[in-house]
């Protein structure tokens, strides 16, 4: 009875590592796995690094640019913000916030935006939210702030892809645009990102 619930604790980690929220999904329901997406042209790169707005954190001086969008209510998200982090001395991250509800992906999307101190805002966000406790609380935003998460948010739609996280990079070793869809473990993201 012991390993039976091991086993099935471990499998549940393992759909929850590699899984990803979609709009059709509610934010907090994990889907069952990762959405394939189409490879990404250098064109869309392109796109999301003129017209993404986020915050950055890592390497800030770093000329290889991550982006990630992501919603603020997604748990998988949220294990990919931890997963990140030992990578942060290596490379530069912009997030990139979207909103599948108006309701608290919307607030918190604002909130992060226009946070001091963004980096340490997020964990302590991505902490409350992965403990089960909604993540931070947020006023209502601005209509500016609103303006932008919805963009951002068109801009998700408008790459074929439908659920976060979803990364758009250049591979430091190739120089190849690569994305994914999901959440990774640090040792994944960094072969991704041809930093590992």
């Amino acid at each position: 009875m012991k390993s039976t619930a091991l086993t099935l604790s471990l499998a549940t980690a393992l759909v929850l590592s590699l899984g990803a929220c979609s709009k059709q999904d509610a934010p907090t329901t994990p889907a069952a796995a990762t959405t394939t997406v189409a490879a990404i042209s250098s064109s869309s790169y392109d796109k999301v690094a003129a017209t993404g707005k986020g915050f950055t954190v890592g390497a800030l001086m770093s000329a290889q640019a991550v982006y990630v969008l992501f919603d603020p209510q997604c748990p998988h998200c949220g294990h990919l913000w931890q997963s990140s982090i030992p990578l942060h001395s290596k490379v530069k991250f912009i997030w990139v916030p979207i909103a599948f509800n108006t309701g608290k992906s919307l607030s918190q999307a604002a909130a992060l935006l226009s946070a001091a101190n963004p980096a340490e805002t997020m964990t302590a966000h991505e902490q409350s939210l992965l403990a089960g406790t909604g993540g931070m609380a947020a006023s209502s935003p601005s209509d500016e702030l609103v303006q932008t998460i919805k963009s951002n948010t068109q801009l998700l739609s408008s790459l074929g892809a439908d659920s976060v996280p979803f990364i758009v990079a250049k591979n430091r070793r190739t120089g190849e645009i690569v994305s994914n869809n999901g959440a990774m473990d640090t040792d994944a993201l960094a072969k991704l990102l041809g930093v590992d």
